[in-house]
């Protein structure tokens, strides 16, 4: 066999389902390989979209999405997706084709040093220069990936490379063991918990990515502790849970602000610092913090932990539990700080007005998605409202990105989550701007028969940035974000999808119920109320957490 074909079997062997990407020549072997083996290609419109196809699948699964590109402009339109897929922790391989090794000392066409360009958005990037190295090669690729925390890595192959001739087996797949963490720092939390009068549970990703939801809720549930999680930590906790406190991370104040304030101590159970700095909720570094997750923390001067607990975090919270004395209720405090917020959540559940308010818009989502449904949210203004008002019941069922956070990656992603979960509803929540990024994978969802829902949010402008810019320079003062759209009913029936336009907020959950029901990809163009957001920011500076 040949080289491109030997890793074709490295990629069985890892249990790849699917590759997405496009054809290219450099990457003509390894699409030949494929096209012999167990593993399904889909051809996307845009490299950029089979990144992120690839990235929401490795977040949904924890097993690495793969991707694949030829060289040049194909390799760089890969980028924005890889480096989403690392700064979210999402395992993921990219695979590009190259020119010769016998090109690359001399000005070539299309040639560009990719190994040295990937390096700085991933984990490990390298290429094969001999064919036998390709299973060791292969098996590090995803284990590198896999690792806590995941990411992305990079496989760069020239193309004379992978037609060249080579004997060789994938490598064994040993799965990894679990670590404990030292009973001294799980006495040590248990101690310091113990002794706190006001603590708060704050849980990330890590947690989600260890599986630790049950963990998670029963640890807060014994020791009656509050908890709030980041955007990409929704549903580790279900909502309705007495001491849910939902989503932190809105870069305004909010009642779960509140929280922090009057804390004693932050129990950080898989949280990682990029999801939401720690100096917005402990800007002078006093508050104490007990670190619990799988690998270190990370430095920063406002997360300097009084006690890491690492190892398995199911484990550790079992353990600590079994030795914390705690048994008091949550201060009366907490327990009003989680009615003010689901009165504020409550309060639009009939408004009628129109464009539709955001908060009107996510709450008729949520009534119609199942527990088990997933919304993929997109980047812009809307995210913000997602992340403060649609809330979950188990994880990985609000897919939001809150590392990289690039805009584009609903589509792609909705088309991932349909693939993992064909049984389940799944809504890609995006706007205008976002949706004529990578609207162009609804064909690519149509072709493989991945019917979802797109969910519109139309405002004719970039509404993040003009959120950011009134903030600023104040109410109206803003430049540059305006832009006209085509028509998306028509856009979405000219590729054979449904299109549907909302008119009043009555319209909206009809709709939403039979664009669901389509054995197509549909979409939904849904006018939106954006002065919303400077209203927020006024009430979020009035804020005032009396206890």
């Amino acid at each position: 066999m040949n080289t491109a074909e030997l890793l074709v079997k490295c990629l069985e062997n890892e249990g790849v389902q699917y590759v997405f990407g496009l054809p290219g020549e450099e990457n003509l072997h390894v699409l030949e390989a494929l096209k012999h083996s167990s593993i399904t290609f889909i051809t996307t419109r845009h490299e950029q979209g089979a990144a992120f196809m690839a990235d929401v699948y490795g977040r949904l699964t924890g097993k690495a999405g793969v991707c694949l590109s030829t060289l040049g402009p194909g390799a760089t339109n890969l980028m924005t997706g890889v480096a989403d897929a690392n700064l979210d922790g999402a395992p993921l391989v990219a695979i590009t084709g190259q020119v010769g090794t016998d090109r690359m000392h001399i000005e070539s066409h299309q040639y560009l040093d990719l190994v040295a360009m990937f390096a700085p958005v991933t984990k490990w990037s390298k290429q094969i220069v001999r064919p036998s190295i390709t299973p060791e090669l292969v098996r590090k690729a995803f284990k590198r990936s896999q690792s806590e925390k995941p990411g992305a890595v990079h496989i760069d192959l020239p193309e004379n490379i992978a037609a060249m001739s080579v004997e060789g087996q994938p490598l064994r797949i040993d799965k990894p063991e679990k670590t404990f963490a030292s009973f001294a720092s799980i006495r040590a939390a248990a101690g310091v918990i113990s002794q706190a009068t006001n603590p708060i549970i704050l849980v990330g990703n890590g947690a989600i990515r260890a599986q630790a939801s049950d963990a998670v809720t029963q640890f807060a549930t014994q020791l009656n502790i509050p908890t709030a999680n980041t955007f990409m930590g929704k549903g580790i906790i279900p909502y309705t849970h007495p001491l849910a406190l939902w989503a932190v991370g809105l870069q305004q104040r909010d009642f779960v602000s509140c929280g922090f304030d009057n804390t004693d101590l932050v129990i950080a159970i898989g949280y990682d610092l990029i999801e939401f700095s720690p100096k917005k909720w402990n800007p002078d570094g006093k508050i104490p913090i007990i670190h619990i997750a799988t690998t270190a923390a990370e430095i920063d001067s406002s997360y300097i932990p009084t006690v890491e607990v690492v190892g398995d975090i199911s484990d550790s919270l079992f353990e600590i539990l079994k030795v914390a004395d705690r048994h008091g209720k949550p201060e009366p405090y907490s327990i009003s700080l989680r009615a003010n917020i689901r009165s504020d959540y409550e309060q639009y559940a009939k408004d009628d007005g129109f464009p539709i308010k955001p908060q009107k818009l996510i709450y008729d989502l949520r009534q119609i998605m199942g527990p088990d449904d997933i919304v993929i949210s997109d980047v812009g203004a809307h995210k913000m409202w997602i992340a403060r008002h649609y809330h979950c019941n188990s994880p990985n069922t609000c897919i939001i990105s809150n590392g990289f956070a690039a805009m584009g990656i609903a589509i792609p992603g909705a088309l991932a989550a349909k693939l993992v979960h064909p049984n389940r509803k799944v809504v890609a929540v995006t706007g205008d701007g976002g949706f004529m990024m990578n609207c162009q994978e609804l064909e690519t969802a149509l072709r493989v028969g991945t019917p979802f829902v797109t969910l519109i949010f139309n405002d004719g402008g970039y509404g993040l940035i003009e959120w950011k810019q009134e903030n600023h320079f104040g109410k109206g003062n803003s430049s540059f974000v305006h832009f006209t759209n085509p028509d998306f009913v028509k856009f979405a029936e000219s590729m054979g999808l449904k299109g549907y336009r909302v008119t009043s907020a009555a319209d909206l959950i009809p709709v939403l119920k039979e664009a669901l029901n389509q054995d197509v990809p549909a979409v939904i163009d849904c006018p939106v109320d954006y002065r919303e957001n400077w209203r927020f920011s006024q009430k979020a500076g009035e804020l005032s957490c009396s206890v």
